[in-house]
Formats: C-alpha cells, sequence, structure tokens
C-alpha cells in the first residue's frame, strides 16, 4: 500500500520506538510481495535505531517489483533523514527506473489489448483471466484502487465456485492492504459461501486470519482470537504478504489472554492442536500464557512489557498494544482478589511489582467497573469483599420465585380456560377422540 495509504487509514499517533529487540533481516524472512515493503516502511517510520536499515531494504525490495512510485516515495524519506543526520544522500537508479516504467507501460498495453480483444470475442472464461491479469498487474504496479476494480470486474465472468472463492480472495488481498476491513468482511463471507471451501484448507486459513484482522481493527478482541485460533496450521506462510505464521500466534494468543477465562484459554488455547503449533514458533508468547494461567502475574506483565517494543512496531498490532497490556493486568487483578474474603493492598502491591500508591487507583476503577465487588479500606490499606445482606437476599429469593409460580399459575388457567372454550388454533396435524377435531 502507499505510504499516505497507511497514514490515512491508521489515523493514530505514531510512537517512536528507542529500542527494539527484532534482528530485522530473520523477521522480514517471514514475509513477501507487499507485506515484506509494508513493515519495513512500518518500522522505518517508528524505530530510530533501525530506520536507515529498514529504508535500504525496503528499497532493494522495491526494485524486484514494478513499483516505481513507492519506489521513489521511500526513496525521498532515507534521504530526508540522512540530511538530518549529516550524511550524504542516496542516489536514484534513474536506469531502473526508466526501464521499469517502460516495462509496466507496455505490459498495461499488451493486457489491455487482450482483455478488448477478450470481449470482443465474448468467451467468459478469457474475460475472466484478462482481468485477473490486469488486476495482477496493478497489484504489482501498487496501484491497488485500480487492482481493486478488476479484481471486482471478475465475479460477472465467475462460471465455477473456484473462479468465486479465487475472486474474493484477491479482493481481501488488495482491501486489506488497503485498511478497507469492511470490504473484507463483506468478502469473507462472499467466499464462505462457495462450495469448494470445504476442501481448501489453505483457503479456509486466509479468510480465518482475514476476519481475524478485521475484528482486531474493531478492537472485538474475543471475537479476534477464535478466528486466529481456529485457523488451520496447514495455512504456514501461504499469506505471508499479509501476516505470517509467527503473527497468527502473537495475535490469537494476546488477544485471547486478554478475554478468555481460564476454563477458555485451557479448551481454545492449550488443548487447542493446531494453535499449540502455532505458539512453538513464538517460544515468548506460550511461556506469557502459561504463566498468566499459573497465576504468575508479575512474571506475564513482564514477559508482556519486554515485548511490547517489538509489538509496537507490527503493522496491524501496534495501535493495539497498550489496550490489551491493560486488558491483561486488569484481569490479573481480578483473578488475584477472586479467591480471597480481604487482601492486604501492601502485599498485593508487591505481588504485582508496583506501589500501593499506583495499585490503589486501579483497584478503585475496577471497582468502579464492577469487576470486582469489594470495598478499599484506605487507612488499613486492606480491599473486603462487599459483604452481602443474607437475609435480604433470601427474601429477594423467594419473592423473585413466587413471581415465577403466579406468571406461570395465570398462563396454565388461561390455557385452561382457552381449550374449555375450544379457542385453538391448529394444523389438523392431531384429532380430539372425543370431538374429531384437530387441537393443541
Amino acid at each position: 500500500m502507499m505510504d499516505d495509504e497507511v497514514a490515512s487509514k491508521k489515523k493514530k499517533t505514531v510512537r517512536l520506538v528507542d529500542s527494539s529487540t527484532i534482528d530485522l533481516d530473520s523477521y522480514i524472512a517471514n514475509y513477501s510481495g507487499h507485506g515484506k515493503v509494508d513493515r519495513l516502511v512500518y518500522i522505518a517510520t517508528r524505530c530510530v535505531p533501525l530506520q536507515v536499515e529498514a529504508y535500504n531494504s525496503a528499497l532493494n525490495e522495491l526494485k524486484t517489483t514494478l513499483n516505481v512510485q513507492r519506489y521513489l516515495q521511500v526513496h525521498t524519506k532515507l534521504n530526508d533523514l540522512l540530511s538530518l543526520q549529516g550524511k550524504p544522500a542516496v542516489s536514484v537508479d534513474t536506469l531502473w527506473v526508466d526501464a521499469t516504467q517502460k516495462q509496466a507501460r507496455a505490459k498495461t498495453d499488451k493486457l489491455e489489448a487482450e482483455l478488448k480483444n477478450y470481449k470482443t470475442n465474448a468467451i467468459k472464461e478469457s474475460i475472466r483471466i484478462g482481468y485477473k491479469d490486469l488486476g495482477d498487474h496493478y497489484y504489482d504496479c501498487g496501484d491497488l484502487p485500480k487492482a481493486m476494480k478488476y479484481y471486482s470486474q471478475m465475479r460477472d465472468y465467475c462460471t465455477t465456485s473456484k473462479h468465486m472463492l479465487d475472486m474474493c480472495l484477491n479482493v481481501i488481498k488488495a482491501s486489506l492492504e488497503l485498511g478497507n476491513f469492511p470490504h473484507v468482511q463483506s468478502y469473507v463471507l462472499k467466499a464462505e459461501a462457495t462450495p469448494d471451501l470445504a476442501e481448501n484448507a489453505v483457503a479456509k486459513g486466509k479468510l480465518k486470519c482475514s476476519m481475524g484482522l478485521t475484528k482486531l481493527d474493531n478492537a472485538e478482541y474475543k471475537r479476534a482470537a477464535r478466528f486466529f485460533l481456529d485457523t488451520s496450521f496447514e495455512l504456514g506462510n501461504n499469506f505471508s504478504s499479509i501476516v505470517s505464521a509467527n503473527d497468527i500466534a502473537i495475535y490469537g494468543g494476546l488477544t485471547a489472554l486478554a478475554t478468555f477465562d481460564r476454563q477458555e484459554l485451557k479448551a481454545k488455547v492449550f488443548d487447542n492442536s493446531d494453535f499449540k503449533q502455532f505458539l512453538e514458533l513464538e517460544p515468548h508468547i506460550r511461556e506469557l500464557l502459561e504463566s498468566f494461567y499459573n497465576s504468575k502475574y508479575v512474571q506475564c506483565l513482564e514477559l508482556f512489557d519486554r515485548m511490547k517494543n517489538d509489538l509496537l512496531l507490527d503493522v496491524f498490532f501496534s495501535n493495539h498494544v497498550e489496550v490489551i497490556y491493560d486488558l491483561i493486568r486488569k484481569k490479573a487483578l481480578v483473578q488475584y482478589f477472586s479467591p480471597f474474603l480481604s487482601v492486604d493492598l501492601n502485599r498485593m502491591a508487591k505481588a504485582f511489582n508496583t506501589n500501593v500508591a499506583l495499585l490503589e487507583p486501579e483497584l478503585a476503577g475496577l471497582i468502579m467497573e464492577g469487576q470486582i465487588a469489594a470495598r478499599i479500606d484506605s487507612f488499613n490499606k486492606v480491599m473486603k469483599v462487599k459483604e452481602t445482606d443474607q437475609r435480604c437476599e433470601t427474601f429477594r429469593k423467594v419473592i423473585s420465585v413466587g413471581d415465577t409460580y403466579r406468571s406461570q399459575s395465570r398462563a396454565l388457567v388461561l390455557r385452561m380456560t382457552l381449550m374449555k372454550a375450544d379457542m385453538i388454533v391448529t394444523d389438523g396435524s392431531r384429532e380430539d377422540p372425543r370431538r374429531g377435531k384437530a387441537y393443541y
């Protein structure tokens, strides 16, 4: 996607990262095509120590494509950065630019002429292929809106469900890069309706990932987690222009930890054979999940803190890092208190590697939100469970049971009265042996 398009879709303040544990070469090797360039540029705009290296890698990658416009944009940004650092500028490879522009124009003319010829002959399959070839060409050139246009026009010429699935996957890929998530969801639903999908594990995995990214963008973390957890390991790196298998482990693991209860974590994460294979690719995510599940909350939060800078460099996840961290921390505080009637705030602060002055407002917020049913004794620094008036609770239950009984009794009397008056709607399915009429 184009840099301006990326910026317009994110709508978030850019947060610079001063340090990162990412090995850029090994990290970026998990991606291909536009995904590799997108992530390199994203890292370059946010991680100060990796800026020059990331821009140079992006330029080298762009020279294997037909995307001249983006090459020039990245080149300009690199030279602006080098100028600020007092370093000499890098010259544009004008030979490559001229040759690539000429090649792109020639291919465009050729494909448009072929499509015109196919339309003249009115052969649906040839027209579909012509639209697909033009869509692929504009995608390679970085013109995603035009690629979307031609991919979408394939729809009227799809003669099999396999063709329809292929069209949907192409539109989804371009829409994800444009950040058009409502469009993604629409085409995922169309793809799921194709009969050929059941036999195609890779395509199913792509659709699950696409829906997961859509829900992640909408901050629907629990639904996003379910889609990532349902992704088959057979997908592997077949979707590397968008996400890698490592990303599925990270996105699925952290969103599940933030939103699932202990039973769901056990059933849908730890006992999930496919997702366990994804977790093998990211041992630190597995360790973080196990730490939380085993109530080692400080260790869990420390692991997240160490990962935070790297997560802030992820093109899809960066805007959600702080929210996910807060959800996990709140969940840890709630679970820590749940077995007790009262807790010493000093001991609790020590368990979470903080102090009472910072912990108390957090707990007060959870009480206000209704996540913890307790009261804080600020003087003695103790949090106690709210005492329930058992007598009032018993009366409330008795009244509730009485109301239910009265409602059911009235309904029964009404039914008996209607039956006696023979005021019953029937379909003739049963006969009353006494009256010879259908009844209920």
